[in-house]
């Protein structure tokens, strides 16, 4: 992509969506680690249905290890990975208690020692809580820098670290929300829908796809 075409292409992206939000539901920064923790190789969807269930009970790092992880896995089975979320989020919970008063760090690197948090929850943590400019790369993500011309690389990494550098500042906060929803609705993993795309004449992806017959 065009070095003038990033700044329209993100402009548009914010014309229709002017204040854009995770689509995890969440009430504290907690409950927003833990969503996230969860979310990874499932979907927000069922994220969210777990966590309907278990934040009544549980939304605090005491309440979870108060818990114990039978019962705590009984609230996230339907969740993939759940028995080993579920040691994750109580070790996580453990040193929430021991070392950051059961509050959630503010910074990567001591979001990153928590158990089950890697570089991509941490960067979620960082945006959606705490309003900083990172840039969490999952599978939409990458694909929507690659295949639009973006920002391409071969690791999330490296995508990160161009999004990073080629998105406007202005636009850098709420970029990972926008990218998300591009790739989970419009620029799908199968076959993009270009034909529904505001951003598509900014976009590098060639032959666009067409609207199918009526």
């Amino acid at each position: 992509m065009k070095t003038r075409d990033i700044a329209p292409f993100f402009a548009t992206l914010k014309a229709a969506n002017p204040m854009p939000v995770t689509e995890l539901e969440y009430t504290s920064v907690f409950e927003l680690l833990v969503a996230v923790l969860l979310s990874a190789q499932a979907t927000d969807v069922s994220v969210n249905k777990a966590t309907r269930r278990l934040f009544p009970v549980a939304n605090t790092p005491q309440k979870i290890l108060d818990l114990g992880l039978e019962r705590l896995e009984s609230y996230i089975k339907t969740i993939g990975l759940y028995h080993s979320k579920a040691k994750n989020l109580l070790a996580t919970c453990e040193i929430l208690m021991a070392q950051h008063g059961g509050q959630v760090p503010r910074t990567r690197e001591a979001l990153q020692t928590l158990p089950g948090v890697g570089r991509k929850t941490a960067n979620v943590v960082l945006n959606t809580a705490f309003g900083e400019a990172t840039m969490a790369v999952d599978t939409h993500i990458f694909r929507v820098s690659n295949r639009t011309g973006l920002a391409p690389g071969k690791t999330p990494l490296e995508v990160e670290q161009k999004l990073l550098k080629r998105i406007p500042p202005e636009y850098l906060v709420d970029a990972h929300h926008w990218l998300i929803l591009l790739g989970r609705y419009v620029c799908i993993a199968r076959k993009p829908l270009c034909w529904q795309c505001a951003v598509a004449p900014f976009c590098d992806y060639q032959p666009k796809t067409e609207a199918p017959p009526a």
